[in-house]
């Protein structure tokens, strides 16, 4: 697991990666950061020369020359900042959105059962906060650390240009100052891990559960769920704590050891000046120094605790972009061509899972061009999972299915899903107009086109009535719809795609007689001249059908013509007398 992995080079490498499309701009960065690093330890040295070669002799006449040096040190040093500041923020931003669009386009490639497998909530973490946390480091961060490292460079070779052994002593903190960085990372890292763990935790339960509130509120689970809700956020923020605690620890600590290096300073420095051997102006130039140096320790502390974050929430990324789920389909272009509807199932074999917990069991049928096949039967018995196969949602363990008499894995999934129509019986909107759910943005398709569509299907009525027509706001999941009008906008969105083959899955099981009928002279529009697979849970509507396949237990037990089939006195004859009974009970009610 990603947990599990320690800070290593490799890591860091690939984060760095995603800057090198900008890696001209990141150079000329990290020259504007090294002129900045070298102009701040600078100043210092020009204050020593002041003092000891024009204060101390009363010799004011190049005071000026230096005052000038020190106020366009300063100025640039501000200028460089700002400009660093903008820039790096820049680059940061443009390599987060790359990474951001690589992680969303890796996610939409995978087949549907890595999202039977993955929680909706911790990969909108991955692609939202575990993305954002690179985001420091990517903007400015690496460029920071390389302008601190310089930073520390310079200021050592200044102090030891002036006095070696005071430089000695300004380092003498050094051992002390590593062994509690080294403290502070070992034990950050860890915490860091399981702040994003917990982060991902949580999100995944609000995901979940704002979705189902519905059913949380039908139930009365309100209490339960806070319950749970709290235990979760709880850990969340017992992990958050325990970051603050090291960083409670580190940050005096790291002040504690700067004012002891500026004590010693002052004591080993002041009993030399005190003997004549060191100036006035080299002591108070290195008080400055041994403030300086502290500073981009500091900074480089506030960079690694960013650098934390950043590993922590990249191995969440890499581990979401190392396991690849997609199906595999062959490379070209997506062809122009139509499909003419000829589907093969020979023999196919079918699990969901790794184990061999078979939901299609040697399942062999044929649906000829043009001809309209229902399929019927208990619920778990496998009528979905064959529209999902034919669809490629997933690939077959044993057998072969056949798409006008090639093998459907050696057609690309863009085609194949372009000249396929799928209707469900749960109908997903998002949110924006009615015409843009009906469309959703295709730019080959006119406004022209979808209102011919909706007129064809009949829905151009309801739609008419919606206050703004075609441009109404249907909100998040069409809530702001009935289901029936749902289901009319989910066949306008076939029809105005025009597929050469159709498959409905219960489509009309949940809506009301009007809507219904509505539907079923849609129908007859979308049914026309197309090959069509359709999932009926009410068997009047499929007496027409040119074939009917009756599943149980994953295993094709019955096929045949409406007429047929009740003759047979089997298993098709059963459930229409199941359900013919049930009709008669709720019309005597």
């Amino acid at each position: 697991m990603a947990e599990e992995k320690g800070f290593d080079r490799r890591l860091l490498r690939r984060i760095i990666g995603y800057l090198l499309p900008y890696k001209h701009w990141v150079i000329l960065a990290f020259a504007l950061v090294m002129i900045a690093a070298f102009l701040g330890p600078l100043r210092p040295k020009l204050v020593q020369l002041a003092i000891d070669d024009y204060i101390v002799p009363n010799q004011l006449d190049g005071m000026g020359v230096i005052i000038m040096f020190l106020i366009c040190a300063a100025a640039l040093e501000s200028l460089l900042g700002f400009v660093n500041a903008y820039f790096t923020q820049w680059i940061g931003q443009n390599a987060i959105y790359d990474v951001r669009v690589r992680v969303f386009r890796h996610i939409q490639r995978q087949s549907l059962s890595f999202f039977d497998r993955t929680p909706i909530g911790r990969l909108i973490t991955r692609t939202t906060s575990d993305v954002e946390s690179l985001s420091d480091v990517l903007s400015a961060g690496i460029v920071l650390i390389m302008g601190d490292l310089f930073r520390l460079i310079f200021i050592t070779a200044f102090m030891f240009s002036l006095d070696w052994m005071l430089a000695i002593v300004t380092l003498a903190v050094m051992p002390l100052m590593l062994w509690v960085t080294f403290w502070f990372k070992r034990n950050v890292r860890t915490q860091y891990r399981q702040v994003r763990k917990q982060v991902a935790r949580l999100n995944s339960f609000l995901q979940e559960h704002v979705t189902g509130m519905s059913i949380v509120q039908i139930f009365g689970r309100e209490g339960e769920e806070m319950e749970r809700f709290t235990r979760i956020n709880d850990l969340h923020r017992a992990a958050h704590l325990k970051t603050v605690f090291f960083h409670a620890i580190f940050w005096p600590a790291v002040d504690i050891l700067a004012s002891s290096a500026i004590g010693l300073v002052l004591w080993a420095g002041g009993i030399r000046a005190l003997a004549g051997g060191l100036t006035v102006g080299v002591l108070i130039a290195f008080v400055q120094y041994a403030r300086q140096f502290f500073e981009p320790i500091r900074n480089l502390s506030d960079q690694f605790n960013t650098l934390q974050g950043a590993m922590a929430g990249a191995e969440r990324i890499f581990d979401v972009l190392d396991n690849d789920y997609a199906l595999s389909e062959p490379e070209g272009p997506i062809p122009s061509r139509h499909l003419s509807g000829h589907i093969v199932f020979r023999n196919v074999w079918f699990s969901y899972d790794d184990k061999p917990n078979w939901v299609l069991r040697d399942v062999s049928f044929e649906i000829h061009p043009g001809q309209t096949v229902a399929i019927v039967g208990a619920t778990g018995s496998g009528k979905t999972t064959i529209i999902s196969l034919i669809m490629r949602f997933y690939d077959i363990q044993k057998g072969q299915i056949l798409l006008d008499g090639r093998d459907i894995r050696t057609y690309k999934l863009g085609y194949l899903r372009w000249r396929i129509g799928l209707v469900l019986q749960d109908v997903y909107l998002f949110s924006g107009s009615v015409e843009r759910n009906i469309s959703l943005g295709h730019p080959g398709v006119t406004s022209e086109q979808v209102r011919n569509a909706a007129k064809m299907i009949g829905a151009d009525e309801f739609i008419e009535r919606l206050p703004g027509g075609y441009q109404h706001d249907v909100h998040e999941r069409g809530q702001s719809l009935s289901h029936g009008q749902r289901q009319l906008l989910s066949f306008v969105r076939v029809l105005v795609y025009d597929p050469d083959l159709l498959m409905l899955d219960e489509a009309t099981s949940s809506v009301d007689t009007e809507t219904e009928y509505t539907i079923q002279r849609a129908l007859g529009t979308l049914l026309r001249n197309r090959t069509s697979l359709i999932i009926a849970h009410r068997l009047s509507t499929i007496q027409h059908a040119d074939m009917i396949l009756v599943l149980h237990k994953g295993i094709l037990r019955e096929r045949g013509k409406h007429s047929e089939l009740l003759a047979q006195d089997g298993l098709y004859r059963t459930l229409y007398a199941l359900q013919y009974k049930e009709q008669e009970e709720r019309a005597a009610a």
